[in-house]
């Protein structure tokens, strides 16, 4: 019977950490919209300056991207890789 719950418990663990892994995926989106808008902005103001403002936004957009990618791979480690681990040490403990 415990056993059984501490399995509920890891698994359900792991769900809601991964679940909270992915709101790290709304910042990089919010942060690329605006860092857009005010590219735009720059460039109709100035249409001269279109290459550096480019450059400089794609690089920035990049650099915020890094963030929702890495909350993606904790999402799936918690997913597929930590469950496994954490009931192999669960039963190492046991024994």
């Amino acid at each position: 019977m415990m056993l059984e719950l501490a399995l509920g418990i890891i698994l359900g663990g792991c769900a809601i950490g991964a679940g909270l892994a992915m709101i790290a995926g709304i910042g990089p989106g919010i942060g690329e919209g605006n860092a857009v808008a005010k590219a735009c902005e720059a460039i109709g103001r100035q249409p001269e300056s279109k290459g550096d403002v480019t450059s400089t936004m794609i690089t920035g957009c990049i650099i915020a991207e890094t963030t929702g990618l890495y909350g993606l791979v904790i999402a799936i480690l918690l997913i597929f890789v930590a469950p496994q681990q954490f009931v192999n040490i669960l039963l190492n403990s046991i024994k």
